[in-house]
């Protein structure tokens, strides 16, 4: 009888995620079982850190419309409470590249909100 060859489709399936686990350290890049845990780890903290990004940015967000309010003498709570009565819908993302990048307009928003 002629030799048969077998195991083409789990070759391939591990070649792939040895791809994916390309420039990990050590044992985590060459060994199958060591690769599969560090890819399934690795996904894991990419789903938690996509999350945590929008925290992140938020923070840095606030931080730098507090500075600028406190520029123009008035606290970031106060700002963003002026913000709600006046019904001005400008998401903290554009405050922030509004304080960063033109001032005048911020100046005139705070302005706006503290009358």
């Amino acid at each position: 009888m002629a030799r048969v060859k077998r195991g083409k489709i789990a070759h391939r399936k591990r070649e792939k995620l040895l791809k994916k686990v390309k420039g990990f350290k050590a044992g985590r890049k060459k060994r199958y079982r060591l690769a599969k845990q560090a890819i399934t780890k690795a996904l894991v903290h990419a789903y938690i850190d996509r999350k945590r990004k929008k925290r992140e940015f938020r923070k840095l967000w606030q931080t730098q419309i507090g500075a600028a309010c406190k520029n123009s003498g008035i606290s970031y709570s106060k700002f963003i409470y002026g913000l709600k009565q006046k019904k001005i819908e400008l998401d903290r993302k554009i405050l922030a590249q509004l304080a960063r990048d033109h001032p005048q307009i911020f100046e005139k928003i705070v302005k706006t909100v503290s009358q």
